[in-house]
């Protein structure tokens, strides 16, 4: 059974940092595309970015040049470094394959930019 867990969300300003992980547990993670989505209140879930089993990466445009998607195939964890954060990144962040599985979403977690 494969579980994805998030973690590090939190309130930042806007300008800030933060770092988001995931850890897979349960599948053979390094031959996945994985991927980090967003789901702002009221809006559907949507794609972020995405890295593949060799590390090539796709960013949507709204993050581009601002986040950083990278993974760990030893430790099975795919990180998502956000940077020069906006009020618009405020959303629950999930980690999932891509394309995302169903019964593999978890919680989110939590990210609020504001001042």
């Amino acid at each position: 059974q494969v579980r994805l867990v998030e973690s590090g969300g939190g309130l930042v300003q806007p300008g800030g940092s933060m770092r988001l992980s995931c850890a897979a547990s349960g599948a053979i993670f390094r031959v996945y595309t994985m991927a980090w989505y967003r789901q702002a209140p009221g809006n559907q879930r949507e794609l972020v970015a995405h890295i593949d089993s060799v590390g090539r990466t796709y960013y949507v445009d709204s993050v581009k040049g601002r986040f950083t998607i990278s993974r760990d195939n030893a430790k099975n964890t795919v990180d998502l470094q956000m940077n020069n954060l906006k009020p618009e990144d405020t959303a629950v962040y999930y980690c999932n394959r891509r394309p995302a599985v169903g019964g593999y979403w978890g919680q989110g977690t939590q990210v609020t930019v504001s001042s």
